[in-house]
């Protein structure tokens, strides 16, 4: 588990400057896809690379290595450099006028070493490493990447980036992030070259759409408390899953869900039965909701072009009381996670256009919400801009848009002993933090015991 860090620094930006296409691209208006445009991916998601000094590169500034790729990269990801525009029905195009994309080249006071052994969110000073710039965080008609690029005194430096989510999911970013670096060391063209192609999920209007699906992560469910969680004297922590963590918890599990449940499914149950306990709900008739983010890219029957860097995932939910997430065991919550993935198909994702179409385009629930997204293998860490792997690669951070809390990624990581494992970032208000790492230091310890008269006895205390 990781808090706060106190390090402290200071960084030293140059102005920001638009990056637009080394040669002439095509001015044109492009639709995204009627899963691109849902109201939940409206919003700036934030990546953050941390690169180790290589003495081989010495002489090279990653800030002009990167910013010169970029622009060549820009040659075929051209619309990133344009701007997104609004048609009718809240329909998303991108203008694509080659403006640019935003760069800022900084220096800041620190070695990487400084950071420590677990560098994982929450990153110290992560403001000065992707600042915000005046005007460039809105959806419709600003830049849709912001990259900042800060070189530290040892040598290393941090590549930070803010997306537009309506443009790309995570692979679809890495796809491009990977792009910069094959250029950066070399290369005239990517490997993977770019496909739109994104009325492969085009929603169809009524009469012509029936619903084949409840999609009940888009239910309108009233907020009995005020907010989802307090959003003053929030926590944000990491936590680490190795081999023994993971290994604890699955024998919690019954023998044939042992065998049977994916890392994913555990850790998100776990997670979720955890952080529901640790919310202390007054009301245990109340819903509680697990969204599992399900990408479409590789699995049976969807067959995206190689290329496409589009958002290709759904939000399937699973639903349950407080009272039976928390006082039934974790088995419980492993089954109904499960059962949610399974529902995924290439039908659900194109029901969920036709959904976005006729429905205005909702934003999923967040009231008593919990979004979980697996980023193991995305390929954050492995982006090479000359300079060998990231030490860490992927979300800066939990959350969704400007609502903390909501969302955890799990990200591959190696701790200081070599381990290889899971960090999740978590968002909670303080008190429920400590009951939070309380419980989960309990489930992955060797401690035994009913699960439901250790649920019960944190209840007991409302």
């Amino acid at each position: 588990m990781a808090a706060t860090s106190p390090l402290r620094f200071s960084v030293r930006r140059r102005k920001p400057v638009l990056v637009a296409p080394a040669a002439r691209t095509p001015r044109e208006l492009k639709r995204l896809s009627d899963i691109d445009d849902q109201e939940g991916l409206r919003f700036q998601i934030p990546v953050i690379q941390f690169y180790r000094h290589v003495p081989s590169m010495d002489g090279y500034d990653p800030a002009r290595v990167v910013r010169d790729a970029l622009a060549r990269s820009l040659v075929f990801y051209y619309p990133f450099a344009g701007r997104l525009r609004e048609g009718d029905g809240r329909k998303l195009f991108v203008d694509c006028t080659g403006e640019g994309v935003l760069f800022i080249e900084a220096d800041a006071d620190v070695e990487l070493e400084e950071f420590g052994d677990n560098l994982q969110p929450p990153f110290p000073c992560q403001e000065e490493l992707l600042f915000d710039v005046d005007g460039s965080s809105g959806v419709l008609d600003a830049p849709l990447l912001l990259i900042q690029v800060t070189r530290l005194r040892c040598g290393g430096f941090i590549f930070a980036l803010r997306l537009n989510h309506t443009m790309a999911d995570a692979a679809g970013l890495v796809q491009l992030m990977n792009a910069v670096g094959e250029l950066a060391r070399g290369a005239v063209a990517p490997s993977v070259l770019p496909v739109w192609c994104r009325e492969i999920f085009e929603g169809k209007p009524p009469p012509t759409w029936r619903p084949s699906f409840a999609h009940r992560e888009y239910d309108v469910v009233p907020d009995t408390n005020g907010t989802i969680i307090p959003l003053n004297e929030m926590d944000h922590r990491s936590f680490f899953f190795g081999p023994h963590e993971l290994a604890s918890l699955r024998r919690r599990l019954p023998s044939h869900l042992r065998r049977a449940s994916s890392t994913f499914d555990l850790l998100t149950a776990c997670l979720w039965r955890t952080r529901t306990l640790s919310l202390q709900p007054t009301n245990l008739d109340e819903a509680y909701r697990i969204i599992c983010i399900v990408n479409g890219r590789g699995r049976p029957g969807f067959d995206l072009p190689a290329g496409y860097y589009g958002n290709a995932f759904a939000f399937p939910v699973a639903v349950a009381t407080a009272r039976e997430l928390c006082l039934r065991p974790l088995a419980y919550a492993v089954e109904i996670v499960k059962k949610t993935k399974s529902e995924v198909s290439l039908d659900y994702l194109r029901s969920v256009a036709d959904f976005m179409v006729s429905k205005g385009r909702p934003h999923f629930t967040v009231v008593r919400t919990y979004v979980v997204s697996d980023v193991t293998r995305a390929g954050f860490s492995e982006v090479d801009f000359g300079w060998g792997k990231a030490v860490y690669g992927g979300p800066a951070k939990g959350g969704v848009g400007a609502i903390p809390g909501v969302a955890s990624f799990f990200v591959p990581f190696v701790n200081a002993s070599g381990e290889k494992g899971i960090v999740v970032p978590i968002c909670l208000p303080a008190e429920a933090m400590e009951r939070f790492s309380r419980e989960i230091e309990r489930l992955v310890g060797d401690e035994d015991g009913e699960e439901q008269q250790k649920a019960a006895s944190i209840l007991s205390a409302l």
